[in-house]
């Protein structure tokens, strides 16, 4: 096992920081990012829009990911269908365990298995939009159906 997650933060103002964490937890208001060789640097929770654990702190600019659910199940391991729709206007869908409105945030693995993120924690004030369940296929559905038109 890995004493570190690579981790890209995404703040609501765009700003985008890439690097390295071992001391990200959930509900705390700061944590600490080591990008490749530069110091360490703090970084406030509240700022975020959601940070992104990724399998690689690259990524593939070419890769095109699956967007909404594509035939999958309502359930998974992973939990039950959640779509968050960003104040930015990016869309995420995929499945939670632990969303619950009032918390400041939550996990969401991604709904497309090829996806770079292993999961994302989501800020909750970040996101304009969040539902779950069966109302998270028909809010995807209404995104990606007007994108599509």
């Amino acid at each position: 096992m890995s004493d570190f997650n690579r981790v890209v933060a995404r703040y609501v103002n765009g700003a985008v920081l890439k690097g390295t964490t071992q001391d990200f937890f959930p509900n705390r208001p700061v944590f600490h990012l080591q990008p490749p060789g530069a110091p360490s640097v703090q970084i406030r929770c509240r700022e975020l829009k959601a940070v992104f654990f990724v399998k690689d702190l690259e990524g593939n600019e070419k890769r095109q990911d699956l967007r909404g659910f594509i035939e999958a199940p309502a359930e998974s391991q992973h939990g039950k269908k959640i779509v968050v729709r960003f104040r930015d206007g990016e869309l995420l869908c995929g499945y939670t365990l632990t969303f619950t409105p009032d918390r400041e945030g939550f996990f969401v693995f991604p709904a497309d298995p090829g996806s770079n993120n292993h999961r994302v924690y989501v800020m909750t004030p970040a996101a304009l939009e969040i539902k779950a369940g069966p109302s998270a296929e028909a809010l995807a559905h209404r995104i990606l159906g007007t994108r599509a038109a």
